[in-house]
């Protein structure tokens, strides 16, 4: 594992816990450093952490809280509080 790698790791246990905490702007801070290291090294970002942050606004998504989940034909859909979708297959 790569320096960065670990560093991406951290910063989403960073962002989890802000975002656990209700501090959403340290949250979104987090979130938008990790994708800029992920670029800066071309790194993919990992499955978990993409499927919890926004794409649209850069937050960390908590279902429940400040994201809504539902299911529609085979796919997951999870819309943020800025109106932003994202859809994910599933067997079900």
């Amino acid at each position: 594992m790569s320096v960065a790698e670990e560093r991406l790791e951290r910063l989403h246990e960073l962002a989890r816990d802000a975002a656990s905490d209700g501090d959403d702007d340290l949250a979104r801070r987090y979130v938008r450093r990790a994708r800029r290291l992920a670029e800066r090294n071309r790194l993919p970002l990992p499955r978990r952490f993409k499927r919890f942050t926004c794409d649209r606004c850069d937050a960390y998504l908590i279902p429940g809280r400040n994201a809504r989940v539902r299911t529609r034909n085979g796919h997951l859909v999870i819309t943020c509080d800025c109106g932003e979708h994202a859809r994910y297959p599933y067997d079900g």
